[in-house]
């Protein structure tokens, strides 16, 4: 029988990479590195890892007509990700990421340029065979929207019995009230540093001990907090941590937490424990801050 896939649900964006041996002063001339054209945005990000881990993995999220959306299909088929449920929007076109990446520290800033393409909708999931998923993990967008498709799932899990239900996950990343709804849904709940710090949280354990209340009964909220590493906590109160795992030298941590997130819900897809699966996502998080871009990850 066909391995069931992990379905993302979320961005792809260009991002256009520019590297340079350290972070420019406004209002200077300088010479990059290196450029290059790279797919991201955070499910599609992680759909990248999630197929080079060796998960089947499919892709749903908003595509328009153009060359840059060439390039972005072109690229989600060299990692084998499957693009049935994309959804190809008649009005808008794929946003842009310019990204600065400095040698010196690794650090990566972004500048984003939306162009006005829609979120995929709860009709669009509608046509969506769950049966075909293990896992589906959902990037707090459209929350509103991705509410009902979340309580699609949860009326689909209610007939099936445990070996066939969906498992789910859902990151929060933006500080944006209307995405803190989200916090409801989903066994997983990945909560970013960013919205931890602006609601005034110091560290990852503050954070989810503050959170908690707002999950749903039994599930788990984890907070990854860059170079101190990731912790999780779960219906048992246990606080489970994991200390990072720094490459011998950071080159690009550009996209560092959808791999985190990807390689913790491969980990867990695959049976282990959410202790293993957090210092496994620290891991191959911490092997793609030493590369550019996501190949060589294993």
């Amino acid at each position: 029988m066909e391995e069931k896939q992990i379905l993302c649900v979320g961005l792809v964006v260009l991002d256009i990479i520019n590297v340079v041996d350290k972070y420019p002063e406004e209002d200077t001339d300088r010479r990059c590195l290196s450029q290059r054209w790279q797919r991201g945005g955070n499910a599609s990000n992680s759909c990248t890892v999630l197929s080079l881990l060796g998960a089947p993995c499919a892709f749903m999220g908003s595509l328009a007509h153009g060359h840059v959306a060439d390039f972005v299909l072109d690229d989600f088929r060299r990692y084998s990700v499957d693009l049935r449920y994309a959804v190809y929007q008649t009005t808008g076109s794929i946003p842009t990421s310019t990204v600065i990446v400095s040698e010196a520290g690794g650090s990566r800033t972004i500048l984003h340029a939306y162009r006005n393409l829609p979120d995929v909708s709860a009709k669009d999931f509608e046509k969506v065979d769950l049966t075909r998923f293990k896992w589906i993990h959902i990037e707090g967008r459209n929350a509103s929207e991705q509410v009902k498709m979340l309580q699609r799932i949860e009326q689909h899990n209610a007939k099936q019995p445990p070996q066939q239900k969906v498992r789910v996950s859902v990151e929060i990343e933006k500080p944006r009230e209307e995405l803190f709804q989200l916090f409801g849904y989903g066994e997983v709940v990945f909560v970013s540093k960013d919205i931890a710090k602006h609601l005034g949280y110091r560290s990852a354990a503050e954070a989810l001990r503050g959170l908690y209340s707002r999950v749903k009964k039994g599930a788990t909220l984890i907070c990854a907090w860059a170079e101190e590493g990731a912790d999780a906590l779960g219906p048992d109160g246990q606080l489970l941590h994991s200390d990072a795992f720094p490459p011998p030298r950071v080159v690009d941590t550009l996209g560092a937490g959808d791999t985190f997130n990807a390689a913790v819900i491969f980990s867990l897809s695959r049976g282990n424990s959410m202790q293993d699966s957090l210092r496994f996502g620290c891991r191959v998080a911490g092997t793609k801050c030493g590369l550019q871009g996501f190949d060589g990850i294993v």
